[in-house]
């Protein structure tokens, strides 16, 4: 039996950084401002996440007892434009999704960051639950983002 392709979860975000800035907050500095709790494997324990910059490398979290779990695999790797990378946070690898991040200059300045996740065919028989469950959780995520984006006091040019 063939499933039929669950659409991807698409999301994006406006902030008020450069897409340089935005790119380093988002992939270097994103113990600032991920929402561990409740979108992490550590949870409140998680002090940070770390992208092996490079196309191979992998996003791993970071626990304050020194634990560590991957969350993918980075598929490209193209500061400041964005990156892509097989996504499985504390899955096999069998069970990967495809996540691709953009980081867009906009006309006015800032940066619109863009979420496109898909492939969720990879979770089998719970793939639209899964789906469903980002399609609520990166909101959030992507809200903690700008929030913290927000904050910082480097603006667009």
């Amino acid at each position: 039996m063939t499933m039929t392709p669950l659409p991807p979860v698409q999301r994006q975000v406006r902030v008020a950084l450069a897409p340089e800035r935005a790119f380093e907050l988002f992939t270097r500095q994103m113990a600032r401002w991920w929402p561990f709790r409740g979108h992490s494997g550590f949870d409140e324990d998680a002090v940070d996440v770390v992208f092996d910059g490079r196309v191979g490398g992998e996003v791993t979290e970071h626990a304050r007892d020194g634990g560590r779990m991957v969350w993918g695999v980075l598929t490209e790797w193209q500061p400041p434009h964005g990156f892509a990378m097989r996504w499985h946070p504390g899955l096999d690898e069998t069970e990967a999704t495809q996540l691709r991040v953009t980081f867009a200059p906009l006309a006015g300045g800032g940066t619109e960051v863009a979420i496109e996740h898909g492939g969720w065919e990879a979770r089998g028989a719970a793939a639209a639950e899964k789906r469903d469950q980002y399609d609520h959780g990166w909101p959030a995520t992507l809200a903690a983002f700008a929030e913290h984006a927000a904050r910082t006091t480097e603006v667009a040019p």
